[in-house]
């Protein structure tokens, strides 16, 4: 287990270090200022069931999906209280102390599958970098944002059937 910790820390380590570059460190803090809450997945989700009005439905309970994993994180960091990484200066504040899971990786996980399924596929290549994001600034461990996006993931799957049933709506 000390091994996999260590494999941690140094994984962390090595893409905070990508934080040095001005561009990149900028990038990395504008997707934490975005990612927090869920906005940016909240909001394009309520813009999707704006100007797409055949498939409002389906966006909204998207939306729903991605609400549904962050609150489902919080309710996972409560319980288990990982504290955030200390051996690294984070570039950006939290808005809490717990670090397992990332709920910057499960609302964009949530987003990537449940928007996906609408055709959204853009949305992945934001979301993957959402995640990798929350090392870059150094809030949180690879294993806080793997268990994040897998978390997120899930909760958007599960829910694929009920956001099928809204398809014309």
């Amino acid at each position: 287990m000390d091994d996999f910790h260590d494999l941690d820390h140094r994984i962390l380590s090595a893409l905070h270090a990508c934080g040095t570059a001005p561009r990149v460190a900028s990038a990395a803090r504008g997707l934490s200022l975005a990612g927090e809450h869920g906005a940016l997945w909240l909001g394009t989700g309520l813009v999707g069931a704006a100007v797409d009005g055949t498939r409002r439905g389906s966006w909204l309970r998207g939306t729903a999906l991605v609400a549904g994993a962050h609150l489902a994180s919080m309710g996972v960091k409560r319980l288990v209280r990982r504290a955030r990484p200390s051996h690294i200066e984070p570039l950006v504040s939290t808005a809490g102390r717990h670090s397992f899971p990332s709920s910057h990786a499960a609302s964009s996980a949530a987003a990537a599958v449940a928007f996906g399924a609408l055709g959204t596929y853009g949305i992945a290549p934001l979301a993957a970098a959402m995640c990798l994001s929350r090392l870059v600034v150094g809030v949180h461990y690879p294993t806080d944002v793997a268990a994040g996006a897998a978390l997120g993931a899930l909760t958007a799957r599960l829910g694929a059937r009920w956001m099928r049933e809204s398809a014309h709506d």
